[in-house]
């Protein structure tokens, strides 16, 4: 990794900060892309790729709204323009099949950087553990009460922490290129179970209750979220409430040669952090 330096976009985000530090104890240089950042960056300004990408020879790509074809666009432009600054490997964060409302616009994004000539690999992770300590589930979580419509779907969460590992291994190793990881958990669960493992670890009471998506929507909006935005996370949950995700992914096991890690450990340790006290 000597005279080789890594861009990592979405670096304040659940993977992207985990992926920068796990790259900067094995040794590599490592540039950090966030609108906050130096230099700053932003997928919708254009003018701040140039020096985000000056010798650039691998990628870690976090994409927000993957799936739009004004995206897919985004995407084939900053490949390209990657690809003649020098960049030659790029790892994009994608979505799993079933995971989102057009899964043809999330692979003409992926196919977009292998047009460019980039060594490319896809990662394809579920829903993370960490959303419920790091993110928009912590609140309901500290509530008492996780209310969403996912019913009783089954959806293999996955550790941020695997997904680094993984990402990490294809930007610095060789045979990742062409490779699509599907990257899930080592077993199906329910919203219901996760809530259960969290009050189990906690010793809290903490409850799951399956809205119907017309109740839930109506909660979103009279709290004040965007039509968008509700209609959108109706359409996620659903995924999971008709079994759309009721499948493993041997990703990480392909990739790290080992299971990944399990939901009651990480609910465990992030309890004994106190991510959930009240």
């Amino acid at each position: 990794m000597n005279n080789e330096t890594i861009l990592v976009t979405g670096a304040t985000g659940k993977t992207g900060r985990r992926v920068a530090r796990l790259l900067e104890e094995r040794g590599a240089t490592v540039r950090t892309a966030s609108r906050s950042g130096t230099p700053s960056f932003d997928w919708t300004a254009r003018n701040t790729w140039e020096p985000a990408l000056r010798s650039v020879t691998a990628m870690y790509l976090v994409v927000p709204g993957l799936g739009s074809p004004q995206v897919t666009e985004t995407v084939a432009a900053f490949a390209r323009q990657a690809a003649a600054a020098g960049a030659r490997r790029a790892v994009l964060l994608s979505m799993p099949e079933g995971g989102g409302p057009d899964h043809e616009q999330v692979l003409a994004a992926e196919r977009t950087l292998e047009h460019a000539g980039l060594e490319r690999t896809v990662l394809r992770p579920r829903w993370f553990f960490q959303n419920f300590s790091e993110d928009f589930l912590r609140d309901p979580v500290l509530s008492g009460e996780v209310r969403l419509p996912a019913g009783y779907g089954k959806e293999a969460f996955v550790d941020a922490e695997d997904i680094a590992e993984v990402a990490v291994a294809a930007l610095t190793e060789d045979g990742h290129a062409g490779r699509d990881y599907e990257l899930s958990g080592p077993r199906l669960m329910t919203f219901g179970d996760a809530v259960a493992e969290i009050a189990r670890a906690t010793n809290r009471d903490i409850r799951y209750v399956a809205l119907s998506p017309e109740a839930y929507g109506a909660e979103q909006r009279a709290q004040g979220v965007p039509e968008e935005w509700v209609q959108l996370s109706v359409g996620l949950y659903e995924c999971i409430r008709s079994g759309g995700l009721a499948s493993l992914g041997d990703g990480v096991q392909r990739v790290l040669g080992r299971s990944p890690r399990d939901f009651s450990e990480y609910a465990g340790a992030a309890a004994r952090e106190g991510v959930w006290n009240t």
